[in-house]
């Protein structure tokens, strides 16, 4: 490659990287992921519009396991482990049973209906079984859902990725001979061993980052970053499941009391979307569009077998034991979006030869595009119809913080929303614990040092200092007071996050 062509692929690189970040936008304000339309530029840019030809499966299934990796471990780092620690056990089922159970359904419904080999049908029915983690973590940031159902999704969509990537392998195999005690035993080995390095690397990882004095503070992203993506790669080397590695170490980093985690979060968020538009915009240039046609209704067919039957029995099955109401029993099984994974996850076949496989990619991406435009911008009326979205949601204050590293302390940062029960609270009022103090108030512009009487307005920006021991008491606090008022203790409110 000449000089001329690198500067002109870093052009048409860097013009795709801003389209894209513009689309995000886009796909925000009109409420769909912003996969469509990455997967929508990726088309336009293919050979049958602007004619740039990519046919590399290969390529692409090593560049979107890579961007899946990265994706996982940023997801991993926004996890916080108080919202998923009682969810484990239903979102560990819901990623073993109910993709069993969703896969067996879907390979049933596509051989029967569609008269395609066994093979060819458990490879379909494995490759759409698993939610994606990319959709899901996008659509809870803007959904505003009771934490036990974002948690249970949030989860699931982290932990699912591992056991479909190994029946898509299994199922590649040529020719296919399914022993369910191999099967079985594969599957243990992969999960276990894949969980048993991500927690141990970033256990391992945390300790030493706690020690180190790394010369500049932009480092600590970085490295923190790295001990995922080196928990991907060791997991991956030991033949065992680098995407639940990856995502668990992300989970202990993040959750472990690192200093500068707000950059971190930052730092692995910039990542994340840039492996989710690269990813998706390489995986719209593999497709051709003049041959989707033949494949919309295959396509629709899988699609409703495993919207309506196969993702509600799995979810019935997974989750009914642990008295989970049905209103979320009926959310789950509506919101198990899908995305990148399912589409890379059809370029595994491919690679492997297996006959007839060739078609996968097609029905695959026809399904995910059908099925995302009807399922992401129907969640919101959904969960609303449901009762999941409380009339007083817009009431929740939402809290960031900023490391202050040096005493072991945080500066939490509060907008008083409107409708909230803080307005019209005093400072003395909040009770908050003896170790938090309101340091300022910025109220219309204006900067206020408040005294015990201060009364709080809507609009003001507080920034509370509080040590790290006592965060959680006072956000609790926070909340409960933000709901239920200055006696929310008398109404039983204790602010926790449900």
């Amino acid at each position: 490659m000449t000089l001329q062509q690198l500067y002109a692929a870093m052009l048409v690189a860097g013009v795709v990287l801003l389209a894209g970040v513009i689309a995000t936008r886009i796909g925000t304000r009109v409420g769909l992921p912003s996969l469509l339309l990455f997967l929508a530029l990726g088309v336009v840019l293919g050979e049958d519009v602007i004619g740039i030809d990519f046919d590399d499966a290969q390529l692409a299934q090593n560049i979107g396991t890579a961007a899946l990796a990265v994706i996982l471990v940023e997801g991993g780092l926004s996890t916080r482990w108080s919202d998923i620690r009682n969810l484990l056990v239903p979102a560990g089922l819901l990623a073993t049973v109910g993709v069993a159970v969703s896969v067996t359904i879907t390979a049933a419904g596509a051989h029967f209906l569609l008269d395609v080999n066994w093979q060819l049908a458990l490879l379909l029915g494995a490759i759409v079984s698993s939610t994606d983690a990319a959709a899901v973590f996008s659509v809870l940031h803007v959904l505003p859902l009771p934490r036990r159902l974002a948690g249970s999704l949030e989860a699931e969509s982290g932990f699912n990725d591992a056991p479909t990537v190994i029946l898509v392998l299994l199922f590649s195999t040529t020719p296919l001979e399914v022993n369910p005690v191999y099967v079985a035993g594969s599957l243990l080995y992969q999960l276990a061993a894949g969980a048993l390095i991500g927690l141990v690397l970033g256990r391992v990882g945390a300790k030493i980052l706690k020690h180190a004095a790394l010369p500049a503070s932009g480092l600590y992203p970085l490295a923190i970053f790295g001990l995922g993506i080196v928990a991907f790669a060791a997991a991956g080397a030991a033949q065992a499941s680098g995407f639940l590695s990856a995502y668990l170490a992300g989970i202990v980093l993040a959750n472990s009391g690192l200093s500068h985690r707000s950059a971190t979060r930052s730092f692995a968020e910039g990542l994340g979307w840039l492996a989710q538009i690269s990813l998706f915009v390489m995986l719209g240039l593999l497709v051709t569009p003049s041959e989707l046609l033949d494949e919309v209704l295959p396509a629709l067919v899988v699609g409703l077998v495993l919207l309506l039957l196969a993702r509600p029995l799995s979810v019935l099955l997974s989750v009914s034991w642990f008295k989970t109401p049905w209103r979320d029993q009926l959310f789950l099984s509506w919101s198990g979006l899908r995305g990148a994974v399912p589409i890379v996850l059809a370029t595994f076949p491919v690679v492997q030869n297996v006959p007839g496989s060739d078609r996968l990619i097609d029905i695959v991406f026809v399904l995910v595009v059908i099925f995302t435009l009807v399922q992401a911008p129907s969640l919101r009326p959904v969960a609303c119809v449901l009762g999941l979205i409380r009339a007083d949601a817009a009431r929740e204050v939402q809290i960031e913080s900023a490391p202050l590293d040096t005493i072991d302390a945080e500066l939490l940062t509060l907008t008083v929303p409107e409708a909230s029960r803080l307005h019209g609270v005093s400072v003395m009022e909040l009770r908050l614990p003896p170790t938090s103090v309101i340091s300022l108030i910025i109220r219309s512009r204006q900067v206020l040092v408040p005294r015990p009487e201060t009364w709080l307005k809507t609009g003001d920006e507080l920034l509370i200092v509080t040590t790290n021991a006592h965060r959680d008491a006072t956000e609790r606090r926070l909340r409960a007071v933000a709901r239920r008022g200055r006696l929310a203790r008398w109404f039983g409110e204790h602010g926790y996050p449900d």
